[in-house]
């Protein structure tokens, strides 16, 4: 069964988004400016400090103050695989000095909880993409498979006993591996850890045999022979790691890539949509901040408002096909 298929070319719609990226960029100065009231600013990460998402969200914080001419703090609120922060943000003052940061994952959440304290679609409004990449399907060398399609037939012939493992219910890995399944017809068993960490130490000492993890996490010890990868989660070749394959040649439409994204309480004033919308174009456009993205594997992508919305409501359905697939249920 084919769980999603996109309905553009991905290359396309994100050079779409670049491009008004820089668009935005050169038409900062037609903007009204200081739209914003006086008080301070806060990037909400809804996750603990550490991760990705919160170390993106302090080196963005200092340049989009500096840009801003204002303080911007970084405020971690925590638990509910995210649900926690977006809540808090989207009943907050939409005066535009509240902004949540989130990954990929929070386009799950209307799908995975039945009950959340908010209403996602409603309340709280895409202000930016921030940056996007993949991750790599790896496998222990004891499996015996070097390409996708060799993982395929092995789970074919084995059905229910290949293990997976995942970084817990509702992360990128585990909605990966269900795609896997849907879109292979396979059964991979998935095994929920908590967190990245404790999955790849039982991967290497294979416990589990299959995995998806972080780009760059994973390059070194493919370089070592401990681990071999398969394929990565984008529609296409990855320019951080262009010698593995996409896994979408073998399995056509297959595409779970990683992303970032900025959003605001919903009723916070157009101008003030737009300037910080350009205010953070400006902020990606910085050395140090592509080159934080980059140690995440992750590249640059911004554009407007508007089609950060037509992204993020693709990546809803997506995630909801997936769901009502594999049958999770998450609970708050």
């Amino acid at each position: 069964m084919t769980v999603t298929r996109a309905k553009m070319d991905r290359r396309s719609f994100l050079a779409a988004l670049t491009g008004a990226a820089l668009s935005s960029v050169a038409a900062a100065q037609a903007l009204p400016k200081d739209t914003l009231p006086s008080g301070q600013m806060k990037i909400v990460v809804p996750y603990p400090p550490g991760g990705g998402t919160d170390i993106l969200a302090r080196a963005m914080a200092q340049q989009l103050g500096e840009i801003l001419h204002r303080s911007v703090i970084v405020e971690n609120r925590v638990g509910a695989n995210g649900v926690i922060g977006a809540a808090y943000v989207a009943k907050a003052a939409p005066d535009g000095l509240t902004m949540l940061l989130v990954p990929a994952g929070y386009a799950a959440n209307p799908a995975m909880y039945k009950s959340l304290p908010y209403d996602q679609s409603k309340e709280l409004t895409p202000l930016s993409l921030l940056a996007s990449g993949p991750l790599v399907l790896v496998v222990h060398p004891s499996l015996g498979v070097k390409t996708v399609a060799e993982l395929i037939a092995l789970a074919k012939s084995q059905p229910g006993k290949i293990n997976i493992g995942n970084a817990g219910v509702g992360s990128l890995p585990y909605l990966s591996a269900e795609l896997l399944n849907a879109d292979a017809g396979v059964k991979l068993v998935s095994i929920p850890y908590k967190g990245a960490g404790p999955a790849l130490v039982d991967l290497l000492a294979g416990r589990v045999t299959v995995y998806f993890m972080n780009v760059l996490q994973c390059l070194p010890i493919i370089k070592e022979g401990r681990l071999i990868a398969l394929g990565v989660t984008t529609p296409e070749r990855s320019p951080i790691a262009p010698d593995i394959p996409a896994i979408a040649a073998t399995l056509p439409g297959f595409d779970m890539t990683n992303w970032y994204g900025m959003l605001v309480p919903t009723g916070t004033p157009p101008d003030s949509v737009r300037e910080l919308n350009v205010a953070l174009t400006s902020v990606l456009t910085q050395p140090d901040i592509k080159q934080k993205l980059y140690d995440e594997g992750m590249t640059v992508v911004a554009g407007t408002p508007a089609q950060f919305a037509e992204f993020l409501a693709r990546e809803t359905t997506k995630f909801n096909r997936i769901i009502e697939h594999a049958g999770i249920k998450g609970s708050l």
